[in-house]
């Protein structure tokens, strides 16, 4: 399916948000928008929603920063020097001054345009159900998303308190552009993130929203997400449950792990419906239609940015198994010699590397998802047969047996597989453990070292403030209903 790249007004109107920076934000808060009539047919969804994947698109969205703050504010990787792009987010150099308002604003921007949908798919006289089904399960699915990272960014995990401590504004109608609503609680966040993903997929349940579309989020993906938001959350049942739905209508729909052979060249093939592979949801970038050099595939790439890097950690977590396919995509660089990057943002085909596609949900997620709700529910062989499949793709003569397999073991493998993807942070601390930054002494990685940095940011869990970014100054002086986050 090639994507439409026209934009209905609603869309127009969501991009003129993002990119006019504080200028706009001193007129109105970030989480109102118009309200926009133009969408009375059912092409005007579908164009909406287009418009919502072009946004994501953003170098400053889902095509870099919402993606790799989750990667440089963790351990197993680091910025290249304090000057990097990733700098401020490894350093925690942020304060409400200084934080870039677009880890606010793009996500506002979207759930505002999900919302403009919501409202008008339900009045649309059709013929096709099936199709209303989908447009609306999308607009859902992905406003949860877009709540869930923003809750994940500017609230404290769930478990630190149930939930009790101040998440986000939770906007569910278009507003009025002179509303200004208050912080809902983490625990009312996540309350309609599950809401909002699990209408998603229960309405993309047809053969449409079950099928692969490129761009577009669908219920495998969907499914995938939540299982993922349910361990957030600490529902480690329903977790699993949704994890196996997720793999069972993946697999009805082709979908399957790449192999062990595979995998070094896959990501940077160009998938479609009769080989979709493991790609569940992905942002598409075209030559024509690129984020640019502050996109991923530049800003992780040796030869462009060169902003981000492996920490000696994980290199040496990685490399003490030779023979882990996953070598291929984290090699020593011969640019920027004794140091290592990551290599998962290719060019697909004869595009060049700022163009690379972005990999949101992979269906080996969903495997360690399975394994370790089912570690959590005390199924020990579930578990270990959910993570043999990562592990033996990885390696064909490794396995773990349901005596060896750990909960540690498994979270070791999500860092092993998800490296470079945005989750390391947020795992890490998300039960309550912590992110330990350390150098390890390996001749062939010399050149790599944590940056000078204070003591509380190398070592540290959920307790310490700057673990969740500062509200943007200019957001709350245009909102004053907004409080500040400790710390700052």
């Amino acid at each position: 399916m090639n994507k439409i790249y026209s934009l209905t007004a609603i869309a127009s109107a969501v991009l003129l948000m993002c990119s006019c920076g504080n200028d706009w934000l001193d007129l109105e808060p970030s989480t109102s928008i118009s309200t926009d009539s133009s969408i009375n047919a059912m092409q005007d969804c579908n164009a909406s929603l287009n418009g919502i994947y072009s946004v994501m698109q953003n170098a400053y969205a889902y095509s870099g920063r919402l993606v790799y703050y989750g990667d440089a504010a963790g351990d197993d990787m680091q910025a290249y020097k304090v000057t990097s792009r990733t700098g401020d987010a490894y350093l925690f150099g942020y304060t409400a001054s200084n934080v870039k308002t677009s880890y606010w604003e793009y996500p506002y921007a979207l759930i505002s345009a999900c919302n403009t949908i919501l409202n008008q798919v339900d009045k649309i006289e059709t013929g096709d159900e099936d199709l209303r089904k989908y447009y609306k399960g999308q607009a859902l699915a992905l406003r949860g998303m877009f709540l869930f990272d923003l809750t994940r960014l500017f609230g404290y995990p769930y478990k630190k308190d149930n939930g009790a401590s101040l998440g986000v504004p939770i906007i569910t109608e278009v507003l009025d552009k002179d509303a200004k609503p208050s912080r809902n609680t983490v625990a009312q966040c996540y309350t309609q993130i599950i809401k909002d993903i699990k209408d998603g997929a229960e309405l993309m349940n047809t053969k449409t929203g079950n099928a692969f579309h490129k761009g577009w989020i669908n219920r495998p993906a969907a499914l995938s997400l939540l299982s993922r938001v349910y361990l957030y959350h600490g529902d480690d049942a329903l977790a699993l449950s949704a994890a196996k739905d997720a793999m069972s209508a993946a697999k009805a729909n082709k979908f399957a792990l790449w192999t062990n052979s595979e995998y070094a060249s896959a990501w940077g093939a160009d998938v479609d419906e009769s080989a979709p592979g493991e790609t569940l949801f992905e942002i598409i970038n075209l030559t024509d239609d690129s984020p640019g050099k502050e996109a991923l595939g530049y800003l992780y790439d040796d030869y462009g940015y060169y902003d981000i890097m492996c920490t000696s950690s994980f290199y040496e977590l990685l490399s003490s198994d030779s023979k882990d396919v996953r070598n291929s995509i984290a090699p020593i660089s011969s640019k920027r010699t004794k140091r290592v990057f990551i290599k998962k943002y290719a060019p697909q085909g004869s595009e060049i590397i700022q163009d690379a596609n972005i990999r949101l949900l992979r269906l080996s997620e969903t495997y360690l998802n399975a394994a370790e709700a089912a570690m959590k529910t005390g199924d020990k062989k579930l578990a270990a047969e959910y993570l043999n499949a990562i592990v033996t793709r990885a390696n064909p003569a490794k396995s773990v047996s349901e005596d060896e397999i750990t909960l540690e073991r498994i979270m070791t493998e999500r860092r092993l597989e998800l490296v470079g993807e945005g989750h390391r942070f947020f795992d890490a601390l998300r039960d309550g453990g912590y992110v330990e930054r350390r150098d390890v002494s390996i001749k062939a990685i010399s050149s790599t070292k944590h940056l000078v940095m204070s003591d509380e940011k190398k070592k540290f869990n959920w307790n310490y403030d700057h673990c969740v970014l500062p509200i943007p100054i200019s957001e709350i002086d245009a909102n004053n209903n907004i409080d500040q986050n400790p710390g700052y």
